[in-house]
């Protein structure tokens, strides 16, 4: 889905006005439309903006409606918070279910593809902990409740139970 492009207006010293592109979609192929020159642009295009990620976390535990939403997503706009709901649906992340016809109000839960996101969520909190300095709890960073030990994501195979290097020659590939 083409992202919509926010533009933020600022004043120069000599009082020029500019538009300064806030938030931009990933450039697609133009001769592919809807293709991706990685798997890592795609998925932005989806949910890289500023806002979505943390309305996908928001509705991780629980189905909410959009009072709730906003609620939970500190600092977002009514209008932006309305704009990633629509698109989100849009992208088949989330479905909003009717709960009221006048006016027409709406709970918000995630489809399996949105709850898909929830590995990748997980790992870009614990991230953020680790490198950024915010984070909630102690440290927010992820931790084996019986030993106290931060944990470290790794990819492993399901079938055979190893752990593979993704660096390493001929671990891991792309098909």
């Amino acid at each position: 889905m083409q992202v919509t492009r926010y533009d933020r207006i600022t004043a120069g010293a000599s009082g020029e006005v500019s538009a300064v592109a806030y938030h931009a979609s990933v450039a697609r192929p133009p001769d592919h439309p809807g293709t991706y020159s990685t798997p890592l642009a795609a998925a932005l295009d989806r949910v890289g903006d500023r806002w979505s990620p943390q309305i996908v976390a928001a509705l991780l535990a629980t189905p909410l409606r959009y009072g709730e939403v906003q609620a939970a997503v500190a600092g977002i706009a009514p209008n932006i918070l309305a704009d990633r709901l629509r698109r989100l649906e849009a992208d088949g992340l989330l479905v909003a279910t009717a709960y009221a016809e006048r006016p027409p109000r709406f709970e918000y839960r995630l489809t399996a593809e949105g709850r898909a996101l929830a590995g990748a969520l997980r790992l870009l909190a614990d991230w953020g902990a680790q490198h950024t300095g915010s984070g909630g709890g102690e440290d927010g960073i992820l931790r084996h409740g019986p030993c106290g030990s931060a944990l470290d994501a790794r990819w492993y195979c399901p079938t055979c139970g190893d752990v593979v290097d993704i660096d390493g020659p001929d671990e891991a590939r792309r098909v």
